[in-house]
């Protein structure tokens, strides 16, 4: 590779590290060129883009970034998979695959700015799915003015059965 062409790549890489919300490097070795594509696939379908860049390169491109504590995993053959919108998704992903391909390991990921080791990765793959989590969060938002909306509702709905109850003893003495 020529200079030029080296630049570039750390230049693509170190743009998807800022627009990524998530980035795990994983050790691919010994995996089937099948499986991986079809691994990729699933992956692309998740909004993961998934590269494998030399060491040095990923090192040069982690240089000046929030996410520059991750350097420690690049040893080894490497890839990289950026997620751009649910990184619980990814996670899942990654870590699902990686259960049925045990040469595919977690070394280590980045959830924002912040570096998260492979048991911090699985806790984050047993996450529900966002629109699940938005749900409750909805739920526990409307929990409360259900509840006042109930308690509002109470008083005519007393008094109706109190004019009820005072009706039905007049209709019972006439």
């Amino acid at each position: 590779m020529d200079r030029t062409v080296k630049t570039k790549v750390v230049e693509e890489v170190q743009e998807s590290f800022k627009k990524a919300n998530a980035t795990f490097i994983a050790e691919y070795q010994g995996i089937k060129a099948i499986d991986m594509n079809e691994f990729r696939k699933t992956l692309r379908d998740a909004s993961v883009e998934f590269r494998v860049v030399r060491n040095t390169l990923a090192r040069r491109a982690v240089q000046g970034t929030p996410v520059e504590g991750m350097t420690a995993g690049l040893k080894g053959p490497t890839a990289i998979a950026f997620s751009y919108k649910d990184a619980a998704a990814a996670a899942k992903t990654l870590v699902n695959f990686a259960k049925e391909q045990p040469r595919l390991k977690l070394k280590i990921g980045t959830l924002g700015s912040k570096v998260i080791s492979v048991d911090e990765i699985k806790g984050l793959a047993e996450l529900p799915p966002r629109e699940v989590l938005l749900g409750r969060l909805l739920g526990s938002m409307m929990s409360p003015v259900s509840g006042f909306v109930c308690v509002l509702s109470g008083v005519p709905r007393k008094l109706l059965y109190a004019l009820n109850a005072v009706k039905d003893a007049k209709a019972a003495q006439a």
